[in-house]
């Protein structure tokens, strides 16, 4: 097994032209039975093997730097830095990230999660090693998806500028997470098909080729000057234009090609694209056929890629696809936006219904808000679906675009909370704290399925920046009694009693009601507040909670620095009541990956925890 020779880095550049061929299928074989059981990123890393494959040979690790841009394809460059054994327990508590980690091995030149950042990143190692007097190769890898965010731009306007050799490679499989849009996309698909330039190109080079004594030298000087036949025919004029040499496309398949590109571009004292064509999902059929579905794949049946663990229940993502698709019938001024994920926040219904009322602006959050406000001030009702951790990329287009203005725009943000295996970068544990700072905004959380269905209608009516905030996985199907119609600013009291109150935002909300059940059980009179809204804060509710309730008790799934227990403690202090307040919060720290459950348990926000802390805190009162 020639996978068994790659022990660390570099172990590759002894491997044969046969083996290399070997350890690309082996590479494969092992991604899909290890991901087939833990659950990652899938699709992308087939579909980049023999590139990784091709920068390591090229390259040498650490003093070279390889930067990835998001990361998630990163798998083949962890195996091939001595990282195979660390498979067992990829996402996982205590275990291997899915992404690219400085602390998890110096291979690692940059963390990343989010997209569009590799080029900027790359950018500050060239000029570090400029200003250092050093001599390593710097080099980015982005995807072609990741060039519609406008950071990419920022960065490419840059590296123009500079006169030492930086390579950035563009991975184009034709995929973000869905399938890419917009002008880059359009663009990148005619260079893809441009079969008439790369017949052209290398039947003048194979000509000129044959010219006696100047022909080598005629094809260098066409190589070298702008003036040349590469100004009329190339199909990377776009970035030419920009002072960025362009090589490509190349076949990101075929390693032989890959790295004789590679060493071409080594040798320019510029910024360099080399355009490389992928395959996302090469060599499993069902992630060739599905890659969406296989970018960030739950454990799967390896004969047919099939999830082994069927969805019995309904998630807060598909309460909203249904919800809003019932809101596009109804209203005709109702419209979507979402940056690239389609799929991922269940808007791909309300696509297929309403085709003209749906935005994919690509992976370009910032753009996705300002143009929301565009719609909402000419008088559409624009519905924003966003991850939470996406939506920080946002927050300038959000307070200055949307509330200074107090347009109408709805913000749908899922995966708030806790989202588990996929670690720092996309946990949404900060929303709650840099929204709320924005005066105009609104925040609302539900506790259940059908509140989620009720909220959502309430914000499109509502005349003014809605946020409304919900986590991933299963929506809680409790409490469906309790169901009074969403009154602006008001809680919803569950359970009326006294001496405790808890007072749960959104998902917490299910994890009271075990609160309360374990308290009720050794003697606790216990009151069940569901917060509602988390801005503004339902101050007659607390009002009457000081009267005959000696602890009350915030609860919610965000960090504590800006979160909404520090909102109803600042109210306290300001009225001068003296009922003691305990914050139920995630520690203002970045939680690493693992399983949601097991993290709660770790951050001592599980039901065991808060009631310990609830008893200890009462105790005197």
């Amino acid at each position: 097994m020639v996978l068994n020779k790659i022990q660390q880095a570099n172990d590759i550049k002894k491997l044969n032209k046969n083996e290399l061929k070997q350890l690309a299928r082996e590479l494969r074989e092992f991604l899909i039975g290890k991901i087939s059981v833990s659950g990652g990123h899938l699709a992308s890393n087939l579909g980049v093997v023999e590139l990784t494959m091709a920068l390591h040979l090229v390259f040498h690790l650490p003093e070279d730097k390889i930067i990835w841009d998001v990361g998630h394809q990163s798998y083949t460059h962890k195996i091939l830095t001595g990282r195979r054994d660390g498979f067992d327990e990829l996402r996982k508590y205590g275990g291997m990230s899915g992404f690219p980690k400085r602390k998890e091995s110096p291979c690692d030149s940059f963390d990343t999660g989010h997209s569009s950042t590799s080029i900027s990143a790359g950018l500050g190692y060239v000029e570090a090693r400029e200003i250092l007097g050093e001599h390593n190769s710097v080099i980015s890898v982005i995807g072609d998806g990741a060039l519609t965010s406008g950071m990419a731009y920022e960065a490419l306007n840059n590296a123009a500028r500079i006169k030492s050799n930086m390579i950035i490679v563009l991975n184009d499989n034709n995929m973000s997470i869905s399938e890419n849009v917009g002008g880059m996309s359009t663009y990148l698909g005619r260079i893809r098909t441009a079969k008439a330039y790369t017949g052209l190109k290398t039947g003048i080079t194979n000509t000129l080729n044959k010219v006696p004594v100047y022909g080598d030298v005629i094809v260098d000087k066409i190589k070298r000057t702008k003036s040349g036949i590469k100004q009329l025919v190339i199909p990377g004029m776009l970035f030419e234009e920009m002072g960025i040499t362009y090589l490509g496309p190349v076949d990101g398949h075929n390693i032989p090609q890959l790295i004789s590109t590679f060493q071409e571009a080594k040798k320019l004292n510029s910024a360099v694209i080399v355009h490389v064509l992928t395959k996302k999902g090469k060599g499993f059929e069902p992630a060739e056929r599905h890659p969406a579905r296989f970018h960030g794949a739950e454990p799967f049946n390896i004969e047919n890629g099939l999830p082994i663990n069927k969805k019995t229940k309904s998630t807060y993502t598909d309460v909203f696809s249904t919800v809003m698709c019932k809101l596009g019938q109804r209203d005709d001024k109702v419209v979507a936006i979402t940056a690239a994920m389609p799929d991922g926040t269940g808007l791909k219904r309300f696509k297929n219904m309403f085709p003209k009322r749906f935005f994919d602006v690509g992976i370009a959050e910032e753009h996705a808000v300002t143009f929301a406000a565009g719609l909402a001030a000419a008088g559409l009702k624009p519905i924003v679906a966003i991850y939470s951790s996406f939506l920080q990329r946002a927050y300038d287009q959000v307070l200055h675009d949307v509330c200074i203005q107090n347009l109408p725009v709805v913000f749908a943000i899922d995966r708030a909370g806790l989202v588990g295996s996929d670690g720092e970068t996309h946990q949404g544990i900060f929303d709650i704290s840099f929204l709320s700072s924005i005066p105009n905004m609104h925040i609302m959380a539900p506790k259940n399925k059908w509140e989620l269905s009720d909220m959502l209608k309430y914000a499109v009516d509502y005349e003014g920046p809605m946020a409304l905030r919900y986590p991933r996985g299963e929506a809680y199907d409790g409490l469906k009694e309790y169901r009074a119609p969403i009154e602006y600013g008001k809680s919803e009291v569950i359970y009326d009693e006294s001496d405790i109150a808890l007072v749960a935002v959104g998902s917490m909300v299910k994890t009271s009601v075990e609160v309360r059940r374990a308290l009720k059980e050794v003697g606790y009179n216990c009151s069940l507040i569901n917060a509602r809204f988390i801005k503004p804060i339902d101050e007659d509710m607390i009002r009457n909670l000081v009267k005959d309730h000696k602890l009350i008790v915030t609860l919610e799934e965000n960090v504590k620095s800006g979160g909404y227990g520090e909102k109803v403690l600042d109210f306290m202090n300001e009225c001068g009541y003296q009922t003691k307040v305990l914050n139920i919060t995630l520690p203002d720290d970045y939680i690493e990956h693992g399983n949601v459950e097991l993290l709660k348990k770790e951050t001592l926000l599980d039901w065991e925890s808060i009631k310990k802390k609830i008893v200890t805190s009462y105790v005197g009162l």
